[in-house]
């Protein structure tokens, strides 16, 4: 388990660790809840919390550590959670940590989304595998060579390709469009949507389900559809829809603007 150094991202802000995991960003939910400063008891505020998100999807149930007064450790109860479902924690919270927590949030999912971020993470996974590949070759000598004449091979929008595949995040559409762009298709988000819909990727009719994925795109599983809890002002609960690329539909857009470039 790698830890992400977050804590120059909002200054002034004591950082909450973000850990990578399996390609995906994790949070103590102890830790979150001692930054939030709440007075209810940690498992009350689980208890409270939790029943909206699905576990092992959003949250998983692990065991910490804490220090006791004689010097010695004693096992606790925690649980590692999405950095998404810590931002709606943070709203859900309703308090000026919340806010400010959120914020950090989502400065780190754009950090985490940056598409030099995810070629760098692609890179780093590319040069484990070759490792690994090296120490069970007998013949390292020759097994270096093919990897060499392999890496002189590899095009630069290949190596892209590869890199988005090891990442397990969707991500919107304007990011999907920023992609496009360094590997030189010129469009941008407006228009990225509108190709979406006049190719039956997204759906084109107004209505609740404008701009949603097509049952296709979900077949072929190109999107996912995220779903935020929006608490308001005046005390009423709203459900907000928004249409996210997986690495899967990455690779798919990026070869396909290719070959119709």
């Amino acid at each position: 388990m790698e830890n992400i150094d977050t804590e120059k991202i909002l200054e002034n802000v004591p950082a909450i660790n973000v850990k990578e995991e399996n390609g995906q960003q994790l949070v103590s939910a102890r830790e979150l809840y001692k930054g939030l400063e709440l007075k209810k008891r940690f498992s009350s505020w689980v208890e409270t919390n939790f029943s909206e998100f699905t576990e092992n999807e959003d949250f998983m149930s692990v065991l910490s550590s804490t220090l006791m007064p004689n010097g010695g450790t004693k096992a606790i109860k925690d649980f590692l959670i999405t950095v998404d479902m810590a931002k709606q924690l943070c709203l859900m919270s309703r308090t000026e940590k919340g806010k400010i927590y959120r914020r950090y949030f989502i400065e780190v999912e754009r950090r985490w989304n940056d598409p030099q971020e995810i070629i760098k993470r692609g890179y780093a996974y590319l040069q484990n595998q070759n490792l690994k590949l090296t120490i069970e070759n007998k013949n390292l000598s020759e097994q270096n060579n093919l990897l060499a004449a392999d890496n002189e091979k590899m095009k630069p929008k290949a190596i892209f390709a590869d890199a988005v595949s090891v990442s397990n995040t969707p991500i919107l559409v304007g990011e999907m469009a920023k992609i496009l762009k360094q590997n030189g298709i010129d469009i941008g988000q407006n228009r990225l949507f509108g190709w979406l819909r006049e190719n039956g990727y997204l759906i084109s009719r107004k209505g609740n389900s404008y701009n949603m994925p097509t049952q296709r795109s979900m077949e072929l599983g190109l999107f996912k559809i995220k779903e935020t809890t929006i608490q308001h002002a005046d005390g009423h609960v709203s459900i907000s829809k928004t249409p996210k690329v997986t690495g899967k539909g990455q690779i798919y857009f990026v070869n396909k603007f290719l070959k119709e470039a």
